[in-house]
């Protein structure tokens, strides 16, 4: 299990490396630079020439990538050449929000996915059929018309929840806790019956195990055989689906963010590529990899938990 997180951790290294430098030179490829930017629609060659030498873009670009590695390493971000304010800071004032959307939004997934699956799969028949018929809707719903509905219920037409804003959590929980309703359920909703309906093929997969014969056969309750036994044998599919569940909402929040007016990362991010800020984009597209890559690492000493073999590797 130590060799198999070393390794995975030398991997998740040079996958930030090489996320970084493709990250900025594809910035660096795309039309206008952060001079133009600054200078607006009007400006002269020689004020343009300036600036441009001022902020170090008539150096390669492997060059500036070797500057900002330095200064990343060292955990300098830099600072916004655009606002002038501290990368770090500005995605230390972000971060919460955007945790708290992709969080949320994977727990309760996660939780209302396995309940139901594991529900679908004791209970099967038509509820099984019918967790098939949610799975394929909750595809092709769009998370745009599924926020409009939420909100024209929940904030207009019946006012329990907020529209839009985000309260800190220290500030005063509750409001937090309400602001996260329906952007959390945006996000949720339609990959619950989803993993509803994974959840249900490897619990019945497990089920249909020997193991499973011979623990009723020596009559164990059927509650102990479905929630100690099965369960934990169908988890290694599962938590597979829950880091993937969370990658793809760190995507998904942009969107949430823009609609619910939340002050996220995905809204920064999007927010400094329009600006060709590239320190900022940077410490973004990091944030983005590291956190992919805990879920990562934490989904392999899940593996471990639950699979023996996983741990003696």
């Amino acid at each position: 299990m130590t060799r198999l997180i070393a390794r995975r951790l030398l991997v998740s290294g040079l996958l930030v490396g090489v996320v970084s430098l493709l990250t900025f030179l594809l910035q660096a490829a795309a039309p206008g630079d952060t001079a133009r930017t600054i200078l607006g629609d009007h400006y002269s060659p020689a004020a343009y020439a300036r600036l441009h030498r001022e902020l170090g873009l008539d150096e390669p670009v492997l060059t500036r990538y070797g500057h900002w590695l330095a200064h990343a390493l060292r955990g300098d971000l830099g600072t916004s050449p655009v606002s002038g304010l501290d990368v770090t800071a500005q995605i230390a004032s972000r971060l919460p929000v955007t945790l708290s959307l992709t969080v949320g939004a994977t727990a309760a997934t996660a939780l209302a996915g396995v309940a139901l699956g594991v529900l679908s799969a004791v209970r099967g028949g038509r509820l099984g059929r019918a967790f098939d018929v949610l799975a394929l809707a909750g595809y092709a719903l769009p998370n745009f018309w599924l926020a409009l509905v939420l909100v024209t219920l929940f904030a207009v037409t019946f006012p329990l929840f907020p529209a839009t804003g985000y309260v800190p959590l220290e500030d005063d929980p509750g409001g937090w806790a309400r602001g996260l309703v329906l952007p959390v359920t945006t996000l949720a909703l339609p990959g619950t019956a989803v993993f509803a309906k994974q959840t249900r093929d490897a619990m019945l997969a497990a089920l249909s195990r020997d193991f499973v014969t011979a623990l009723r056969a020596n009559g164990a309750s059927e509650r102990s055989i479905v929630l100690r036994h099965a369960l934990r044998n169908a988890g290694v599919p599962v938590v597979t689906l829950v880091g993937l569940t969370f990658i793809g909402l760190l995507s998904g929040t942009v969107f949430v963010e823009a609609v619910f007016a939340m002050p996220g990362l995905g809204g920064l991010a999007v927010q400094a590529t329009g600006q060709h800020d590239v320190p900022t984009i940077q410490g973004v597209v990091i944030v983005f990899t590291l956190a992919v890559v805990t879920v990562n690492l934490a989904a392999d000493l899940a593996y471990g938990w639950l699979d023996p073999k996983v741990r003696s590797a």
